[in-house]
C-alpha cells in the first residue's frame, strides 16, 4: 500500500441531516403505569474563556402522578467534559454531590432511598450519557435538577465550536425503555452564552436559531447569545460557532494553575502551528462505507441522497467502490468502477435499493474496505457510521491490530451524541488521524470545509512536545504522528513549581526536520483557573482507557488509577459515581465534602474572571514560536490550491445550497464564508 496516500474519512455524513428520534434532558420515571413527568423550564448558562467552556442547565419538572416516584435524568455529556455540580432542590431543601467509589455511593443511595430521605446518583453510562437518578419526585409538585460540567474547547482553521446536546443518538438500546415522547418545555428553554476570547472575533453563528437568538458583540473579543423560546421541543442540537480573525499568527498559550506553594502546579498548553503546509494533488479512488444497521433507520432517506450527490461529483479518471455493512458486509460494486455515466447510474440504483435493519458490525465493513486498495493509486475511504458495533469483532484491540498492519489514515466524523467516540478514538489514533462528532444541526457545509481542507494538505509527522528548565510530569500527551493544517495541540500537565521554562515542537515536514522553540515562565502562584485541574484529571483518565483498549495496560491497573484520579479531583467515572444528600446525611456519614470544597473555589474564580477582561495566555508574543500564520478557510493560494474543486463538491453534495465567498486582495481565490 502507498505510503501517507490511504485516506479513511468519514466526510459523507457530513452532507447528511437525518431525522430527529429521542430527545435528551428529560426526567422519566422508573417503572411501569406512571404518566410522563412534564418539563416546565430549562435554563442553559454558558462561559466560554480561554479555551474551555463552563455550562450550567437549571431544569424544572412537574410529577403529576399521584404518588412520589423514582426517575432517571440522562444527558449526553460531550466527551472530556468534566461533571462538576449536581444539585436537587427538594422544596426548599438543596442537597448537593460528593464523588465516592462507586459500589459505596450505590449503597448509599439505596440506603438513603430506602429511608425515605431525598437523594441522587450520578454515573457514567459507558460513552452514551450521563445518567442520574432521583428520589423522591414527589407527587403534584415540581422537582428542580442543577448540574454545571466543564469541557475543553479547540480552534480549528480558525473555528471554534460549542454544542450543547439536546437530541439523543438512538443508539442505547437498553436505555431506550426509559425515554418517553414527552421532549418539550412547558414554559421556557431559555440559553444565555457568553464567549471571551483572547483574539478578535470576525463573526459568530447559530445554525438553525438565528431567528430565536438575539446576537451582541460587546467588543471584537466579547460576544453575548441570548436565546428565550416557549413550548420548545428538546430534540435539536444548539450549536455556536465563531470565527477568529484570519490571519492569526502561529502561536504558543499556556494556562497556569498552583494555588499553594508547597503542591504542584497544573497547565494547559495549547500549540496553534503557523506552518505553510502544501496542497496534495493526486488522482484518487474511492471507496464507500455504508452503515446500513437498524441505527441509521431514520437517516437512510438523506443518507441515500448524500451518497448520490457526492458520487456525481467524481471526476472521469477517478474510480469508485461501493461497501455496505450491518450484521455483515458486502461489497456492490465487486470491484473498483470507472467513472463513467453509465456506472454512476448503476451506483445510484444500488444506493437506492439499500435498506437499514439488523445490528452492526463495523470490523467487517473496514476489513472489505482495506481490501483490494491499489499501492499506486491515492484512494479515499469514506465511511459513514455512528460506530456503535454490536456484532462480530467488537474488542477495540481487535481493531487496533487490524489497523496496524496497514499504512491508513483514518479520519473519523461521528454523527450523533450517542456515537462511539471510545472505538473511534482507537482506530483514529493507531493510524494518525484524527476524528470529530457531528451533531445533525452542524453546519455541515463548515465541517466539510473544515475536513477537507486537511486530507487535501501534508501534515507535521511524528510531532513531539518537550517542556525543559521546570520539572515538568504527567503530561496527557505529548507525542503526535501527524499534525493537520489548522490543527491544534492540547496539552495538559503538572509542573513542580515556577521558573523559567522551554517549550520545543519537533516534526519532520516533507522529509525535513523541523524545531519550533520558545521560552516562557511558569508562575510561582496562578489561582484563576482551578478547572484545569478536573480538566486535566479527565484527560489523564481517557488516555489510560485509551491504552487499555490497545491492550498496552491490565485493567487491575486501570481501575486503580482511574479509581484515585476520580476520587481526588471528584470526577465520575466507570469506577466512581456522584452520590447527592443532604449536609446532614453527609455529617452523620462521617464523608468528607472534597467537591464541596473545590466547588467553593472553582465559584470564586468563575465569579472574579466575569468581573475582568479576557486574559490573553500567548508566551511567546516576543519570540514567536512560529514564523508563518495560521491556516485560514482561504487556503494557501495559487492555482494548485483545491478549495476551489471543494466548493463545487461541497455545493454538489449538499443539493445547491449556496455559499457565500468574499474576495481577499492578497489571494486569487475567494474565502469561504461559512458566516452569513
Amino acid at each position: 500500500m502507498k505510503k501517507g496516500i490511504v485516506f479513511m474519512t468519514l466526510v459523507l455524513l457530513l452532507g447528511m441531516v437525518p431525522a430527529l428520534s429521542q430527545a435528551a434532558g428529560i426526567l422519566t420515571p422508573i417503572g411501569s403505569g406512571h404518566q410522563p413527568i412534564q418539563i416546565r423550564d430549562h435554563h442553559v448558562n454558558v462561559v466560554i474563556n480561554n479555551g474551555f467552556a463552563m455550562t450550567e442547565v437549571l431544569q424544572t419538572f412537574y410529577n403529576g402522578n399521584r404518588e412520589d416516584l423514582e426517575a432517571i435524568y440522562s444527558f449526553p455529556l460531550p466527551k472530556s467534559a468534566s461533571l462538576s455540580e449536581v444539585t436537587i432542590y427538594a422544596g426548599e431543601r438543596e442537597i448537593h454531590g460528593e464523588v465516592l467509589e462507586k459500589q459505596k455511593a450505590r449503597q448509599i443511595y439505596a440506603d438513603e432511598k430506602s429511608r425515605g430521605n431525598e437523594t441522587g446518583l450520578a454515573e457514567k453510562n459507558e460513552f452514551y450519557a450521563l445518567e442520574f437518578k432521583v428520589y423522591p419526585v414527589p407527587a403534584n409538585d415540581e422537582t428542580k435538577i442543577r448540574f454545571l460540567y466543564y469541557q475543553p474547547l479547540n480552534i480549528d482553521t480558525g473555528i471554534g465550536r460549542y454544542l450543547y446536546p439536546l437530541e439523543d443518538g438512538g443508539t442505547d438500546d437498553a436505555g431506550m425503555s426509559f425515554w418517553t415522547t414527552n421532549a418539550n418545555v412547558e414554559n421556557t428553554f431559555s440559553l444565555n452564552l457568553e464567549l471571551k476570547s483572547a483574539y478578535p472575533v470576525q463573526d459568530v453563528r447559530v445554525p438553525g436559531f438565528e431567528a430565536a437568538a438575539q446576537i451582541n458583540s460587546l467588543a471584537e473579543d466579547h460576544y453575548n447569545v441570548q436565546m428565550q423560546l416557549a413550548d420548545m421541543s428538546l430534540t435539536k442540537d444548539f450549536i455556536f460557532y465563531y470565527r477568529l480573525q484570519d490571519e492569526l499568527p502561529g502561536r504558543v498559550e499556556v494556562i497556569p494553575f498552583r494555588d499553594d506553594m508547597a503542591k504542584p502546579g497544573t497547565f494547559m498548553m495549547v500549540i496553534t502551528p503557523g506552518v505553510d503546509l502544501k496542497p496534495l494533488i493526486d488522482g484518487t479512488d474511492y471507496c464507500f462505507v455504508l452503515d446500513v444497521s437498524g441505527s441509521m433507520k431514520s437517516k437512510m432517506g438523506t443518507f441515500k441522497r448524500g451518497v448520490v450527490k457526492a458520487m456525481e461529483k467524481l471526476k472521469p479518471g477517478d474510480r469508485f467502490r461501493i461497501v455496505a455493512f450491518s450484521s455483515q458486509a458486502g461489497e456492490l460494486t465487486r470491484d473498483w468502477l470507472p467513472v463513467t455515466d453509465a456506472s454512476l447510474i448503476k451506483a445510484r440504483e444500488m444506493i437506492d435499493s439499500l435498506n437499514a435493519g439488523g445490528s452492526t458490525n463495523l470490523y467487517a465493513g473496514l476489513s472489505l474496505a482495506l481490501d483490494n486498495l491499489d499501492d499506486d493509486r491515492a484512494a479515499n475511504i469514506i465511511l459513514v457510521t455512528d460506530a456503535v458495533t454490536n456484532t462480530g469483532v467488537v474488542n477495540p484491540e481487535e481493531f487496533h491490530k487490524l489497523l496496524r498492519q496497514v499504512d491508513v489514515r483514518i479520519f473519523g466524523f461521528l454523527l450523533g451524541n450517542s456515537s462511539n467516540w471510545p472505538l473511534m478514538q482507537t482506530v483514529t489514533q493507531t493510524t494518525g488521524g484524527f476524528y470529530d462528532t457531528i451533531s445533525n444541526a452542524d453546519d455541515i457545509m463548515g465541517k466539510l470545509m473544515l475536513a477537507g481542507g486537511k486530507i487535501k494538505y501534508e501534515a507535521l509527522l511524528d510531532a513531539e512536545v518537550k517542556i525543559s528548565g521546570v520539572n515538568v510530569s504527567d503530561m496527557t500527551e505529548n507525542i503526535f504522528k501527524k499534525v493537520y493544517r489548522g490543527q491544534q495541540l492540547v496539552v495538559f500537565g503538572k509542573y513542580e513549581k515556577g521558573g523559567n521554562a522551554r517549550v520545543t515542537l519537533k516534526a519532520n515536514l516533507t522529509g525535513a526536520d523541523k524545531t519550533y522553540t520558545t521560552d516562557f515562565v511558569f508562575p510561582d502562584l496562578d489561582g484563576d483557573n482551578p478547572e484545569l485541574e478536573r480538566l486535566w484529571a479527565l484527560a489523564t483518565i481517557e488516555n489510560i482507557e485509551a491504552m487499555e483498549r490497545i491492550g498496552t495496560m491490565p485493567v487491575s491497573e486501570l481501575e486503580t488509577a482511574i479509581k484515585d484520579l476520580g476520587l481526588t479531583y471528584q470526577i465520575v467515572t466507570d469506577y466512581t459515581s456522584m452520590v447527592v444528600l443532604s449536609d446532614t446525611a453527609f455529617a452523620d456519614r462521617g464523608i468528607e465534602r472534597h467537591n464541596q470544597t473545590r466547588i467553593a473555589q472553582e465559584q470564586q474564580a468563575r465569579s472574579q474572571r466575569s468581573q475582568q477582561p479576557v486574559k490573553n495566555y500567548r508566551v511567546d508574543q516576543q519570540k514567536p514560536a512560529f514564523k508563518f500564520k495560521t491556516p485560514n478557510l482561504g487556503g494557501g493560494g495559487g492555482a494548485s490550491d483545491p478549495l476551489p474543486g471543494l466548493v463545487a463538491f461541497i455545493r454538489t453534495a449538499l443539493g445547491g445550497l449556496r455559499l457565500n465567498t468574499r474576495k481577499k486582495s492578497n489571494s486569487k481565490l475567494g474565502i469561504i464564508n461559512i458566516f452569513k
